[in-house]
């Protein structure tokens, strides 16, 4: 039977020293000259004596106290140190304390950073967080909630910027999800929120898929009166449905003249894989033309404020523009939907051959093994005949 009632325990009076009045199973309240009456658990580990403290009454109720006690009597059960479970607790409350969102952001930004990701992919990850930690970087990452998160996002909604609102929920994910990594939270808080945001319909980058208007479009290309590497950077595009990016950012390293290739390394390709584009004749041509202009410095396009810097992304586009095609109807990303769409109806070329010359990435790693290798032959037939029917287009209004 428990020594120890509630009325016993709030009627004990103070003396001149500390005493003690035991409970049972280890428990005892410790009554201090000052009044103060501390809870205790005395127990045995690795033949050692010692105490736990568990807290203050009346703060702490004999129900309570006998309720901790428990506690770790089911961990000493299961070969558990309670003072050392105590003490790793503490530690964890005061590391979730301590790590706040905004520093928990910065760490992951810098994990990317040794990772080696891309400087784009950088530049967009540093946004995304300083967008979210205006409003919860100061906040220790324990204590924040779904609807803590939803706060800023909710304000990128509000601007009608939907698609954004859901990458910084993304963003916001990755960075509770790598503090889970860490030890200091259960749960990514923006699980809940995956249908807390409306979505807009997603648009496809616009491109001009009529072969006709293809064949308009080369026209117009050549007669631009622009910068003639801004000319070649669209006909290259145009042959080699290479990402705008990746083109914009080629270095004459990447090219192999006697070979006929263009290497995009992997640390610059969007799917991290080197990918290898086979140049056909035409292809050449405007590579040894653009090596006049460029070919002493390191980019194939660089900037013309600086050779120490690659095309602006804005350039492509703005020539577009320039000769009369808005964002409705053509962009510099287009010129890919352009290729896949005309090889796929050629009816020519395999559709796995196709989706290797776009650097697409196969569904599981045997296909993607077996692929790397296996279509390039085809695809050295595909560059030539790509540029061969561009130059058809260009040369008879588009006409077949």
């Amino acid at each position: 039977m428990p020594i120890l009632s509630d009325a016993k325990v709030r009627a004990l009076k103070p003396m001149d020293k500390p005493y003690k009045r035991a409970d049972f199973d280890g428990l005892f309240v410790l009554v201090n000259p000052n009044g103060s009456k501390l809870w205790r658990f005395k127990y045995r580990w690795m033949k050692k004596e010692k105490l736990l403290s568990f807290g203050k009454y009346p703060n702490l109720s004999l129900k309570q106290a006998r309720e901790k006690r428990d506690a770790a009597r089911k961990q000493l059960a299961e070969g558990k140190d309670p003072s050392f479970v105590r003490k790793k607790e503490k530690e964890r409350e005061e590391a979730q304390h301590r790590e706040t969102f905004g520093k928990l952001a910065d760490a992951l930004l810098e994990k990317k950073r040794k990772e080696g990701k891309s400087a784009a992919t950088l530049a967009k990850t540093e946004w995304l967080h300083a967008l979210l930690c205006a409003d919860l970087g100061s906040y220790p990452i324990s204590q924040l909630s779904a609807r803590d998160v939803l706060v800023p996002l909710k304000k990128m909604e509000a601007k009608g910027r939907n698609e954004s609102a859901l990458r910084m929920r993304s963003a916001a994910g990755q960075i509770f999800r790598h503090a889970i990594a860490l030890g200091l939270i259960d749960n990514d808080p923006t699980f809940g929120l995956r249908d807390a945001l409306s979505r807009t319909p997603v648009k496809h980058r616009s491109a001009i898929l009529d072969p006709e208007k293809v064949g308009g479009l080369l026209r117009a290309i050549e007669e631009f009166d622009g910068q003639p590497t801004t000319r070649i950077a669209l006909q290259l595009l145009a042959m080699t449905a290479l990402r705008p990016g990746e083109l914009r950012m080629a270095e004459w390293a990447e090219i192999d003249l006697e070979k006929a290739i263009w290497t995009v390394p992997a640390h610059r390709a969007k799917m991290r894989r080197a990918h290898l584009i086979p140049l056909s004749d035409q292809a050449l041509g405007k590579i040894y033309e653009l090596q006049e202009l460029t070919g002493w410095g390191q980019f194939l396009f660089p900037s013309i404020r600086s050779s120490k810097r690659c095309m602006s992304e804005n350039t492509l586009n703005a020539a577009l523009r320039r000769m009369g095609y808005s964002g409705d109807e053509m962009t510099a990303h287009g010129f890919r939907a352009t290729f896949s769409t005309l090889a796929n109806e050629s009816g020519l070329w395999s559709a796995d051959a196709i989706e290797r010359a776009l650097a697409h990435v196969a569904g599981n790693e045997i296909r993607k093994a077996y692929a790397r290798g296996a279509y390039w032959d085809e695809r050295v037939r595909i560059a030539s005949w790509w540029a061969s029917y561009l130059q058809q287009l260009a040369d008879s209004n588009g006409q077949q």
